[in-house]
């Protein structure tokens, strides 16, 4: 990648980007700096001239856990830095998640000034996670920095007043500790105790036990203020006021450069683990975005993402919990193919919290060897309240049939894209096996021979027996089972049953014009946002473009889906850029995912004017995040034992570069394609997994190892090379 400059002068002076001028920028340097990371998250920083009025609007910061919005405050004289953190939840664990584990408003900071706001020149630094710029008022200006720090979870915000603002000053405004969501909401529901508000700090007790506490303090520094702030979260205990209190002592008592430079060592590094340039720059500075905010929405060891991150909108913020029927499913593909483990929360949260699956098994069914997981849950994966994921075939039968495999699906890409045996052996094995039990208690075998599926619910859309979108899951999670013994090596009795589910499972109920029902006489008939009866082409891959056979099937349950989207929403048009990726139409796939970016309200949805994402009033943070992984299948793919390097670039792309990016298989890959062509791959096995690269490169190819020595390889098809790599 040293070779050249991987944004040439032309592209980085290219005029300003759209979505309303939020990201319009004046143009970086002509030269491009040692750190092509650095250049492309310069292009992308986001830029504010105007106040902005609300969390769709506004700069974010976010570490995971502690998350704040700044934006207008009530008052023409007032900034508003609106506090949140993905741990707060209620604990009434005997009402459903949704409001006896909620998730609670917790309050806003305010800077009150001596003027009224008349101007504002901000910038979010992607590549350091940092606010900064000037608030100019009626009396004088007042410059700033923030940044939420990664490792203190501290909100630390620096203040430079001119002399008519000197005297601006912070406040804490606490918000009503109840949920937010009506819907099923019970009568006797009541919020939690007032708050206990003292100088520097703001104690919220729980009904339920524990509780949190907001703390800041301001610590002069030559002309200077340094305000420091942060929530603390304890249940059962009540630490959470001192907690929040000793950790803002200790950001205020060390040297402030040095605090800056441990969260910003740990933004760079991120930003340093992989790499996408194209010449598309609305798309590039969208992807880089994403990244960003994936960062601060989520990490390994914290909470896997609500439906607003670690943020808290003001208005209409009825999903209060984790939503496991499509919306974390879709959000963390994106962790894996760029290369960030570090992130990946759903992992995680399936090896701490595995024993709470069997709660949203109804209970006649518990038996201690079957799990389910109901929606909306919290992020321990409890459903709260009595709520289960239904009988199917009954009247209680429900859509959350299929959550959990597809939440494993998650696992399983997981694995594949780092090849740790321990994530198979200790996450994904047992806790697959005991989803796919649910399932066995009701499959039966029709006259047919086959193996059916009594009635269920298809996401949002309608009841059917021989669902499809169960179907699919059902049949990918009994052949990765038995895959799975080979590769642990088990002596696993349970072998044979999965195999003749896979083998006997009934095929998916078709309309010759159409394509893949919804189940057994229930077709498509009105426009649907899920793709839940397409998961067998994407994510699951189950039919492959390579092979021919599948093609014809694939276009026509795709057309048919596509064929109407007035009830499409910001994920649909994602999911249909990444089918038509990995079905060979790359202007298709680009056409999808800028429509989506061109901001097109759909369906009362929208992308927000800062890449936040709004379905009517609510706060839904999944969409841009999916988005991202579209660029990324663009760019390449890894399933089906072929790596694929630029399988679906538009024409129009004529230059890209990637670096970095992982597939499946554990290979890490670098590209570079010119004026329409292939220049050069570099694969990275650390796995030693069997290899057939699609390369792309017109003409013969030259393959070496990293010290320049020829490496033997064969044929593999048009375009296709195989190599054994260590």
């Amino acid at each position: 990648m040293s070779r050249r400059t991987v944004l040439r002068s032309a592209s980085v002076l290219a005029g300003a980007a759209a979505f309303g001028g939020l990201w319009a920028r004046a143009a970086p340097p002509a030269l491009a700096s040692a750190d092509p990371h650095r250049d492309v998250a310069a292009d992308a920083r986001m830029v504010w001239r105007r106040l902005p009025k609300n969390w769709q609007e506004g700069p974010f910061l976010a570490n995971g856990y502690l998350g704040a919005q700044v934006y207008a405050g009530k008052t023409p004289e007032t900034l508003k830095i609106m506090l949140s953190h993905s741990q707060v939840q209620d604990q009434r664990i005997q009402w459903e998640a949704g409001i006896g584990l909620s998730r609670l408003p917790i309050g806003y900071l305010t800077l009150t000034l001596a003027g009224a706001i008349t101007a504002v020149d901000w910038t979010l630094d992607l590549y350091n996670a940092e606010l900064g710029g000037t608030i100019t008022t009626t009396r004088g200006s007042v410059a700033f920095s923030a940044v939420v720090h990664n490792d203190l979870s501290v909100l630390l915000v620096s203040l430079t007043p001119s002399a008519g603002e000197a005297k601006a000053v912070w406040a804490f405004q606490p918000l009503e500790s109840a949920t937010t969501r009506t819907v099923r909401k019970p009568p006797e529901y009541v919020a939690n105790p007032a708050p206990e508000q003292a100088e520097g700090y703001c104690a919220q007790p729980m009904l339920a036990g524990g509780g949190y506490t907001t703390a800041w303090q301001e610590r002069a520094i030559g002309t200077r203020r340094l305000l420091a702030a942060t929530v603390a979260y304890s249940f059962p205990g009540t630490t959470h006021t001192a907690d929040a209190r000793n950790a803002v002592r200790k950001a205020l008592a060390a040297w402030p450069d040095a605090l800056l430079a441990r969260h910003r060592r740990w933004w760079n590094d991120y930003h340093r683990r992989s790499f996408v340039s194209v010449p598309d720059k609305q798309v590039q500075r969208f992807y880089w975005i994403q990244l960003y905010k994936i960062a601060a929405a989520t990490r390994a060891d914290g909470p896997v993402v609500s439906e607003w991150g670690p943020w808290f909108p003001e208005v209409g913020n009825s999903w209060t919990a984790v939503w496991w029927n499509l919306n974390v499913q879709v959000t963390y593909p994106i962790v894996n193919s760029t290369n960030h483990p570090e992130l990946d929360a759903v992992t995680e949260t399936f090896r701490r919290d595995h024993a709470n699956l069997e709660v949203s098994v109804p209970p006649a069914y518990r038996d201690g060897d079957t799990y389910a997981l109901s929606h909306p849950g919290d992020w321990r994966l409890r459903p709260g309240g009595t709520r289960s994921v239904g009988v199917p075939g009954t009247t209680s039968k429900t859509d959350q049939t299929g959550n959990l495999l597809w939440g494993l699906h998650n696992v399983w890409l997981a694995y594949r894209h780092h090849m740790d045996r321990r994530v198979l052996r200790d996450v994904l094995y047992p806790t697959l096996a005991k989803a796919l039990n649910f399932y066995r208690h009701f499959l039966f075998t029709g006259p047919d021979g086959a193996l059916h599926l009594p009635l269920t619910r298809s996401p949002e859309y309608a009841d059917a027996p021989d669902c499809t979108y169960d179907l699919s899951l059902i049949r990918w999670a009994a052949r990765t089972l038995a895959d799975s013994a080979r590769l642990l090596c088990l002596d696993e009795p349970r072998v044979p049953i999965w195999r003749e589910i896979a083998a006997k499972l009934v095929p998916y109920h078709e309309d010759p014009a159409n394509g893949v029902l919804i189940g057994d006489g229930v077709p498509l008939a009105a426009s649907h946002r899920h793709f839940s009866h397409l998961l067998w082409l994407y994510p699951l891959r189950e039919r492959v473009w390579d092979t021919p056979g599948d093609r014809d099937l694939m276009t026509r349950t795709f057309d048919h889906w596509a064929a109407d989207q007035s009830a499409w929403h910001g994920y649909s048009y994602a999911a249909a850029s990444s089918m038509k990726s990995v079905m060979d139409a790359p202007e298709e796939a680009l056409r999808y995912l800028k429509f989506f970016l061109g901001r097109n309200v759909v369906a009362d949805t929208e992308l927000t004017a800062n890449t936040m994402y709004r379905e009517g009033s609510n706060f839904a943070i999944e969409s841009p995040i999916t988005a991202a992984q579209s660029v990324v299948d663009m760019l390449m793919q890894g399933s089906g034992g072929v790596l694929k390097v630029f399988p679906s670039v538009s024409a129009t792309w004529r230059d890209a570069s990637i670096a970095g990016l992982r597939a499946e298989g554990a290979f890490l890959v670098d590209a570079s394609r010119r004026d329409g062509r292939t220049e050069f791959v570099r694969v990275h096995s650390e796995a030693g997994e069997p290899l057939v690269l699609q390369h792309g490169v017109a003409g013969d190819v030259d393959v070496r190892d990293e010290h320049g020595r020829r490496l033997p390889w064969r044929a593999a098809g048009p375009g296709r090379i195989a190599i054994g790599l260590r």
